[in-house]
């Protein structure tokens, strides 16, 4: 009997990126895969514009709420997932990490909900490419 792989989201904040990624590989994978989300600096609430380009593509995490890495979850999971490139983490020896730097819509003057579904749709691409490359069939 296999285990599911441990797939852990880390940005900032924890109340955009790191949250829709989690939620999109939930939706994705179903139970194949545990996906779970943190942030180096958690806010105090979820970043509405995220709830809200998810909940347009089925997935809902309105119950979620930003919370800290937990350095004993780093031991245990499988993979690590820094969004952006402000997220510091140490991460323990053996433990795979990788970055996806996405690109920020503001940056060519998009702002809003329109912004948020450019980067839930490129965040949902990321998912997906992950899931065939983790042999894991996409619920």
């Amino acid at each position: 009997m296999t285990t599911a792989p441990t797939v852990l989201f880390v940005c900032v904040r924890n109340s955009g990126k790191s949250q829709m990624a989690a939620g999109l590989m939930r939706q994705a994978a179903g139970e194949k895969v545990l996906a779970l989300s943190a942030g180096t600096d958690p806010g105090t609430k979820l970043n509405a514009l995220s709830v809200a380009a998810l909940a347009e593509a089925g997935v809902d995490i309105s119950g979620e709420h930003p919370k800290a890495v937990d350095p004993l979850l780093l031991h245990i999971v499988d993979l690590v997932i820094v969004l952006g490139r402000e997220a510091a983490l140490d991460v323990p020896a053996g433990v795979q990490v990788r970055r996806w730097e996405t690109a920020e819509p503001s940056q060519r003057g998009i702002e809003g909900m329109e912004r948020m579904r450019l980067v839930r749709d490129e965040i949902e691409t990321r998912v997906r490419a992950l899931l065939a490359e983790l042999d894991v069939p996409i619920a």
